[in-house]
């Protein structure tokens, strides 16, 4: 399958608001949203904490459960304004409780925390996903039923780095939409995007 060149995004602002525009929906839904975010606010981080919630809602409208993602981003921004956006910093104050403090932020669950860990603050994480329990259930693991239970039972090489972190999930990710649904409604679309070089 080759370097999936994970996560698609130019700024970790944007990464930040696909994990949450994405949650319970398809990327395209969550690409609409992005795409009305950077109309509306460049996506700079201080222009999306002055809108209204109300008017965050109709921005990312397109990503479903829009009501509850514009709390969780507001949250996060809030959260990360406090550091001035300094990620670097943020780790090195968190440390080995970084996960726990992003999961303290609200709507910020378990799946959308490993994502922020590995591609904003290089963290090397396993994301076992919708997709990765599938894969794993289907490869006959056990603890396939919930995102933790999984997480808890596969344990990463020692010498994986964080470009290996986010290969192994690019990889599981892709090749579950690949296999599971046929690349989404149009499998020629899916194959030029993340297979066509």
């Amino acid at each position: 399958m080759g370097p999936q060149g994970w996560w698609p995004a130019d700024t970790k602002v944007e990464i930040m608001l696909g994990a949450i525009l994405v949650q319970n929906t398809n990327w395209r839904n969550a690409a609409y949203a992005i795409e009305s975010l950077k109309l509306n606010t460049s996506l700079e981080p201080q222009q999306i904490l002055n809108l209204e919630i109300d008017v965050l809602q109709k921005v990312i409208k397109s990503s479903g459960f829009y009501k509850s993602k514009a709390q969780t981003i507001h949250a996060l921004l809030s959260w990360l304004e406090q550091f001035d956006f300094d990620y670097e910093a943020i780790n090195k104050y968190f440390q080995a409780n970084l996960r726990k403090a992003l999961l303290s932020i609200k709507g910020i669950g378990s799946e959308t925390a490993d994502v922020l860990l590995v591609y904003i603050f290089g963290g090397i994480e396993f994301i076992p996903d919708s997709y990765t329990r599938r894969i794993y259930y289907k490869l006959g693991y056990d603890h396939t039923t919930s995102y933790e239970k999984l997480k808890k039972h596969v344990i990463l090489p020692d010498n994986f780095t964080i470009q290996d972190a986010k290969e192994f999930h690019a990889l599981l990710d892709n090749f579950g939409k690949a296999y599971f649904n046929g690349g989404g409604t149009n499998k020629v679309d899916f194959l030029e995007k993340y297979f066509v070089r």
